[in-house]
């Protein structure tokens, strides 16, 4: 595994200046959706990381887990409120009265003027559940919005609706991690977790080690793809073709399970017809995987004994994703993977809480418990916990990138209230939507450092760390694990929760929100189903944490995703709840779909689905392809660890990955900079040479902003299902800079 490291660093041992130490607060990484378990000590210097036993890690830290705490006392914390002046157009620290103050005016005057809809709010799916829960409640109780999403939308959409129509439930993981060691056979389909999720890797190596193959499915080898028995190689934008070339494969050998597909799915005839057509020789011409590795993956797959097909961002982040999950989701089906002990297939959730974040209501399109919010049940239920009339909820609202691009049209938000994320850098053609950020009345910020998009802002309020308050996440496993605060945040600076319930007192008690109602018309009236009366808007929003995770169990009591039994004690005592958990004496479901799936008639759909070009090919002008991805020290957009030593050592700059020949024939050395031009825009970058990526592809990570901002070029083109920009391919002219 030593390889897998960059950095030097093994997944289970500390970098250089972190010291083991005694046990003072479990608590889980605030990065991915591992969510490995830790323990945090204050010292009189710092806070030091030491890793702890826990399911999903079992110990092992990557070199992001290790350095966590360095952000906590960094000298670009934030500390103070800041708003701009009018007069210098720049940032000035103010008091938090006066920061508040100017959010809820502006607000009241823009929707009195504009309506409900003037004001979006726009998530992240690296909140805890109750911050999540309280954003989707602030904006359709408060604000009386339905402009809400969340940057989850650019992450998990695609498989999250994937899942739905085949199983019709979308949990990351349908079973634990550990399952991972024990299949006979493992395809990684666009998932590069030794850079993602390292102390992932360890169940890679169990896996191998047992004698299982390892099939990994990406268009650079990786550090992942090294580590493959099989590595398939496509152009990017090939995934749903190669994925229908392996069913046909195992319709033509007869590895179809007859039996499964008979008594537990519905629609297969129509998929084995689809797939008739794709046979090898043809899919090797277009995807560039030779049919010899497409026979041997198929074969791996067909005749194992367990065999478990995992996606991730490579296969889903297309404008047609949602058909490419689909298209291996019935290849596991056909096999009869999904819930056969040890086999199934799942998609590894990125962010800290991807999976929750979705769950419970920052979602344009749902409400708390994974419920529609155009289902009038799910609306009934979701209003009488909060004490409003379920007419007075708005409906669905537009997508993330829809919702940011639609900024400066004449109907489009005029003020964005921007919680965890930092789409300046993170959203598709990234320089379109920094104009659209410009075009505002009004853009706050809730961070606790000045991020590219909090730069932007009108106004900065300062939130507290993640080791400084107590809060829910649920990791890629479906597994609700507690956050545990060491200290308090530092003089000055106030929780998201605490944020959320000073604007909506504001909001409410001066009558403003709502344009110019109290938010709800039986506002303080309605029932939650246990006998108290429901919060009005506004009334009942506590930033005491636990208080919120209580009244998310109710809301999401009944839903797809019910956490209505999960209790913080429970999570203690059993290291997380898997949810659905119906009730507190009820234990929790770490593996679904054992006897049936949760749709109407208990059978998993098959849906056809056709291989099609990327939204853009390559041309003349442009012609060459562009796929993006995360390197092992950072992470996501760069915010918080492109300020932390170590990792910027080990990851200092942004870089372009070309192969030698291409560079060759550009005149590049490596090192060089270069310019990369696409339709949308250009970043500029020192090359990397590299003969593991395919020489009609290049590669650059997105964590960087300014000039080597890769979501300058990338393609806005949306799935029309899951509403997922095409982020993993478009097309692109590379120049010496």
């Amino acid at each position: 595994m030593t390889d897998l490291a960059r950095d030097g660093t093994h997944p289970g041992a500390p970098p250089p200046g972190v010291t083991m130490s005694a046990p003072d607060v479990d608590t889980h990484c605030p990065y991915c959706a591992l969510q490995c378990g830790m323990t945090l000590r204050a010292t009189p210097q710092r806070v030091e990381v030491r890793s702890r036993q826990f399911p999903t890690n079992r110990g092992g830290l990557c070199q992001k887990g290790w350095t966590a705490a360095e952000l906590l006392d960094h000298p670009d914390r934030l500390t103070t409120p800041l708003v701009r002046d009018p007069h210098t157009a720049q940032l000035r620290p103010a008091t938090w009265d006066e920061a508040l103050d100017r959010v809820a005016r502006t607000i009241t005057g823009l929707q009195t003027a504009y309506g409900p809809d003037s004001i979006a709010v726009f998530g992240g799916g690296g909140l805890t559940n109750e911050k999540a829960y309280a954003l989707g409640k602030f904006a359709r109780v408060t604000l009386r919005t339905r402009n809400i999403d969340y940057n989850g939308r650019f992450c998990m959409s695609s498989a999250a609706a994937a899942g739905n129509r085949a199983f019709g439930i979308d949990r990351g993981l349908p079973f634990p991690l550990a399952d991972l060691a024990g299949a006979d056979t493992l395809l990684l389909v666009g998932a590069n977790v030794a850079e993602t999720m390292p102390p992932l890797v360890r169940y890679l190596v169990e896996q191998k080690a047992r004698g299982g193959n390892l099939i990994v499915i990406d268009p650079r080898v990786t550090a992942t793809a090294r580590q493959a028995t099989l590595h398939l190689q496509p152009m990017p934008g090939t995934d749903l073709a190669v994925a229908n070339a392996l069913l046909h494969i195992a319709v033509t050998e007869g590895w179809v399970d007859k039996d499964y597909v008979e008594t537990r799915t519905a629609g297969f005839d129509a998929v084995r017809r689809s797939v008739a057509g794709y046979w090898p020789a043809q899919v090797e011409r277009l995807s560039g995987v030779p049919v010899a590795d497409l026979e041997t993956a198929a074969r791996a797959l067909g005749t194992a004994g367990t065999a478990i097909i995992l996606t991730a961002r490579g296969a889903e982040q297309h404008a047609k994703g949602v058909d490419t999950v689909t298209a291996f989701i019935n290849l596991a089906l056909a096999l009869g993977l999904p819930g056969r002990p040890g086999s199934g297939y799942g998609c590894l959730t990125g962010q800290g809480n991807g999976q929750g974040g979705r769950e419970h209501g920052q979602k344009a399109d749902q409400l708390p418990g994974y419920r529609r919010i155009d289902d009038p049940a799910a609306r009934a239920h979701v209003a009488g916990v909060w004490g409003v009339h379920p007419d007075d909820l708005p409906g669905p609202g537009l997508s993330a990138y829809e919702l940011l691009d639609s900024i400066g049209s004449p109907t489009g938000p005029r003020a964005l209230l921007v919680f965890g994320s930092n789409p300046v850098v993170s959203a598709p053609r990234a320089g379109r939507i920094q104009r659209r950020l410009g075009d505002l009345d009004l853009l706050v910020v809730a961070d606790f450092v000045l991020s590219e998009t909090a730069a932007m802002a009108d106004v900065v309020l300062p939130t507290a760390q993640w080791a400084e308050e107590d809060g829910t996440m649920t990791n890629l496993e479906g597994r609700v694990l507690r956050r545990r605060a060491l200290r308090p945040p530092p003089a000055g600076v106030r929780t998201d929760l605490s944020v959320i319930a000073e604007l909506a007192r504001r909001l409410v008690g001066d009558g403003m929100a709502g344009n110019g109602t109290t938010g709800g018309r039986t506002t303080g009236s309605a029932t939650d189903g246990s006998g108290t009366t429901g919060g009005g808007a506004g009334s009942s929003f506590p930033e005491d944490p636990r208080l919120v995770f209580d009244e998310l169990r109710r809301a999401s009591a009944g839903g797809i995703a019910d956490y209505a039994g999960v209790t913080w004690d429970r999570i203690d005592a059993e290291d997380g709840v898997f949810w659905p958990c119906p009730a507190e004496d009820r234990p929790g479901t770490p593996r679904l779909f054992a006897e049936t799936f949760p749709t109407p008639d208990g059978r998993a759909r098959f849906l056809p689905v056709e291989h099609r070009p990327a939204a853009e090919e390559v041309c003349p002008e442009y012609p060459l392809y562009l796929t993006t991805g995360r390197v092992l020290a950072q992470y996501q957009s760069g915010a918080q660890t492109r300020r932390i030593g170590p990792l910027r050592t080990a990851a200092p700059n942004a870089f372009l990955e070309l192969h030698p020949d291409l560079a060759s024939r550009l005149g590049v050395a490596d090192g060089d900079e270069v310019t990369v031009h696409s339709r949308r825009g250009e970043m500029r970058a020192p090359a990397r040479l590299s003969d593991t990526i395919r020489a009609d592809t290049v590669f650059a990570p997105f964590h960087w902003g300014g000039a080597a901002r890769a979501n300058s070029l990338t393609n806005d083109a949306l799935d029309p299902t899951s509403k997922m920009p095409e982020f993993k391919v478009c097309a692109v002219r590379v120049e010496r800079a």
